[in-house]
């Protein structure tokens, strides 16, 4: 697969971000109501007057944050005046600073904005960040699954991939100067991959998997498995070719249901559109604190992953033809919004081998989402069972590992249901 230039001047982009403005607070859980409330006034002060009337309404669409809608229903204003001036708190998920870099984040959403593909970040609080909502339909993993969805999100996500450039760590930041500490621990992460510049997709898996609790010996053990695993990962796949320099695009890394957001459509009546129109679909994504320089093909697997939701159901997973009619959407956007455009593209062409790609690294998002889960585990407060999931995303990984082991065709019987319902044609 050749590499196209979509990625330009990262450091330059980089030098132009992280202006946004900090609020001294702190989001409580214990006292949810009030903290949010403290924070919508100091972000909203206007808000404070005789005639508002503030509400927090919940989403729970997530298993790491908490995110509050909060809007002003005052009297007199209509429903679309009052999400006009709705805003998002998203406050981060107790101890997640061990999984997620929230100065990247932030540069992650800021970058987004300036490219026109995330909603206005309006300030940052001690433990989360507060930006415009976006009007539309949170999708559910079944939305996923129809096509008028699953090519909207196609088109978006190569959007993405083709103009939002790769922010990498500045050599400075790397060699340790002004202040910075260069451990080994550091050296590890940040050399996992030979010759691809950090941060990307494997040194977060790296740092994820040095985070690991460690206090049992069965622990211990299941650290050195996974590292064992990590090596071969990073010798077999980290040096494809792909789309992007370097064979990296900026990713999304988290593309489930709850981060899609289909947006409103018009009428028919009162904008002209045809019925083809109103069938086709757009998208938004929100959520960028796993965002990082990845392969294509590791983010649209782990996509594709996510059609099962967190229950895990691996029978409604997509099927090689709609796996090819998602790709053949992407690749056609994908060269199509390159800043510089390759001349003599077979798009037929470079949709088999993204499809192929596709293939080889459907078993990485469970082994990546696996090690994530074993961590929140242990550092978690949100009612969810991290332990099971750790050890159903794990299976995926595994599964994969024994239907590509021998160079034979495997026997049917001896596939997993997962990979038994990735190899049906229809």
């Amino acid at each position: 697969m050749p590499s196209h230039n979509s990625n330009g001047d990262s450091n330059g982009v980089a030098n132009g971000l992280g202006h946004l403005r900090h609020i001294p607070l702190s989001y409580d859980s214990e006292h949810a109501d009030s903290s949010a409330r403290q924070l919508i006034l100091a972000l909203r002060p206007e808000w404070s007057s005789h005639d508002s009337n503030i509400e927090f309404i919940p989403f729970k669409d997530g298993i790491t944050n908490t995110l509050l809608k909060a809007i002003n229903k005052k009297d007199g204003l209509s429903e679309d005046e009052i999400d006009k001036e709705a805003v998002l708190l998203r406050a981060y998920g107790h101890g997640t600073d061990v999984l997620i870099d929230r100065h990247r984040e932030t540069q992650n959403h800021e970058l987004l904005m300036k490219c026109g593909l995330a909603p206005e970040l309006l300030a940052r609080f001690d433990n989360g960040m507060i930006y415009r909502f976006i009007r539309g339909t949170v999708t559910q993993p079944a939305d996923l699954r129809t096509s008028p969805v699953y090519l909207a999100v196609a088109k978006r996500l190569a959007q993405w991939h083709a103009t939002v450039p790769c922010i990498y760590e500045t050599q400075a930041k790397a060699s340790g100067v002004n202040g910075s500490v260069h451990s080994p621990s550091k050296a590890a992460i940040e050399h996992v991959a030979p010759g691809k510049p950090s941060p990307n997709v494997w040194t977060v898996m790296q740092k994820w998997i040095l985070a690991l609790p460690t206090k049992t010996e069965a622990q211990r053990q299941r650290q050195t498995d996974l590292q064992r695993e990590l090596i071969k990962l990073v010798e077999e796949l980290s040096q494809r070719p792909g789309l992007g320099d370097n064979g990296l695009v900026f990713a999304h890394c988290d593309l489930l249901s709850g981060n899609v957001i289909i947006e409103p459509q018009e009428s028919s009546e009162s904008s002209g559109a045809t019925q083809q129109d109103i069938r086709q679909k757009s998208v938004s994504f929100i959520d960028y604190e796993y965002a990082t320089p990845s392969p294509a093909a590791f983010d649209l697997a782990n996509h594709f992953a996510e059609w099962g939701g967190f229950d895990c159901d691996f029978t409604v997973l997509p099927t090689r033809a709609q796996r090819l009619e998602f790709i053949r959407e992407y690749i056609h956007t994908y060269f199509s919004l390159l800043p510089q455009k390759p001349g003599n593209i077979d798009e037929e062409a470079e949709t088999m081998k993204l499809l192929s790609e596709v293939d080889i690294f459907r078993g990485v998002p469970g082994f990546y989402w696996g090690i994530w889960a074993l961590i929140q585990a242990t550092i978690s407060q949100i009612d969810f069972d991290y332990a099971e999931y750790a050890e159903i995303r794990l299976g995926e990984y595994y599964g994969w590992r024994e239907a590509t082991k021998s160079t034979g065709k495997p026997i049917d019987k001896d596939l997993s249901i997962r990979e038994k319902r990735w190899a049906q044609p229809e």
